[in-house]
């Protein structure tokens, strides 16, 4: 691996780097195993991060935030992804939830809201994905009916990251199912102590398994008209399509990361085990391998740290977002299956990092919007 430093990473961002680094390996990284076999990151976690001052890097301070830009997110999320550590989902509670209600909410909601999700006395969570209805957020069931000063909604949720600790759920759902797409609004549901509202099991996955995604049910659940995310009826669809470039940002971002973690454990690797009488770096196979996927790391690292720039001046396109996601996690699988090839039996072993990456890794190519919607969305700019 080079020096290359990206050229979006200016000088306190190198300190904050540090500070990002640290903190995983510190705080997240000891603590992963257990996490793994409860399915959860610990309450308390969320607490902890607030206090070392990780949790909402990008809002600014009058909301309690730590009046960062996304490129101090976009560190975070990287060096997550280095330490391979997906434990704590501050993605989704920093990157998307934070900046909904940035964008979207009341002053006095952003007030109420935000600097208690960055102490992290409260936890984000966004819930689109429904039983039926993945990619395909015009698709969802879940329905929004005004009674008196409330809605009141029912319907189930899916895959939602956070699911299990939220107290503060972005929930995605229909105010006027005629209306299709314009029909959708989003609503901001406060957990605590809400009659309606069930969490269901915790979903047990092949990978990122100490990060916790639940089902949410919703019974005849009332919630004031007012936490509306609006001000009016119908935003939602627009409100999703807005916050979706810089949340697959995120993904592609993680992706890079993981990239290069993968190849750098496996040089290492391949110096140090022999086959042949050789080591396996000096067998021709092995340094074509190797060759090939430092270039698709380079064009991948030249590629999103383009994007990145573009981001933090305002001027990244959805459909080039896309590209960034599909493809970046498109290449990040396909780096770690050769680099646990390359590992040979080892690299099946739990013990082994590239085994946690390989299942770690398989999910990126389906959230944030699956990589098939996410070339027909470019397809559609042709």
């Amino acid at each position: 691996m080079t020096d290359y430093q990206s050229p979006w990473i200016v000088d306190d961002l190198v300190i904050f780097q540090e500070s990002a680094r640290r903190f995983v390996a510190e705080e997240l990284l000891p603590n992963e195993e257990r996490w793994a076999k409860q399915q959860r990151v610990d309450r308390d976690t969320w607490r902890r991060a607030g206090e070392c001052g990780m949790l909402l890097l990008s809002i600014p301070e009058e909301y309690g935030g730590m009046g960062g830009s996304f490129a101090h997110d976009a560190i975070l999320n990287i060096e997550q992804s280095r330490q391979i550590s997906a434990s704590l989902g501050n993605n989704v509670h920093s990157g998307i939830v934070a900046h909904y209600i940035l964008r979207y909410a009341s002053e006095e909601q952003k007030q109420k809201w935000l600097p208690k999700m960055a102490s992290g006395e409260l936890v984000g969570a966004i819930a689109m994905s429904e039983p039926g209805a993945g990619s395909d957020l015009q698709a969802i069931k879940c329905r929004a009916v005004k009674d008196g000063d409330d809605y009141v909604i029912n319907g189930s949720k899916t895959f939602i990251t956070n699911g299990y600790h939220a107290d503060l759920i972005l929930v995605v759902a229909k105010t006027d199912p005629e209306k299709g797409a314009k029909g959708t609004s989003i609503i901001v549901v406060e957990t605590e102590n809400l009659a309606g509202f069930r969490r269901g099991r915790i979903l047990e996955k092949i990978g990122q398994k100490a990060q916790d995604t639940a089902e949410l049910f919703f019974d005849d659940m009332r919630v004031p008209q007012a936490n509306l995310l609006g001000p009016v009826e119908g935003q939602g669809f627009i409100q999703l399509m807005q916050q979706l470039p810089q949340e697959r940002m995120i993904i592609a971002l993680a992706a890079l990361g993981g990239m290069e973690r993968a190849l750098t454990d496996t040089i290492e690797y391949t110096r140090n085990r022999k086959l042949f009488g050789k080591t396996s770096i000096d067998l021709q196979n092995t340094r074509f391998k190797l060759a090939e996927m430092q270039t698709t790391y380079t064009i991948a690292r030249t590629f999103i740290d383009d994007c990145m720039v573009k981001v933090l001046k305002g001027e990244l396109t959805g459909e080039v977002a896309a590209m960034a996601k599909w493809w970046g996690t498109q290449r990040y699988c396909e780096i770690v299956d050769e680099c646990l090839q390359l590992h040979g039996g080892y690299g099946y072993m739990v013990e082994y990092p590239i085994a946690r990456q390989y299942v770690n890794s398989r999910i990126m190519k389906i959230f944030g919007g699956s990589n098939e919607v996410l070339k027909e969305i470019i397809a559609r700019t042709l």
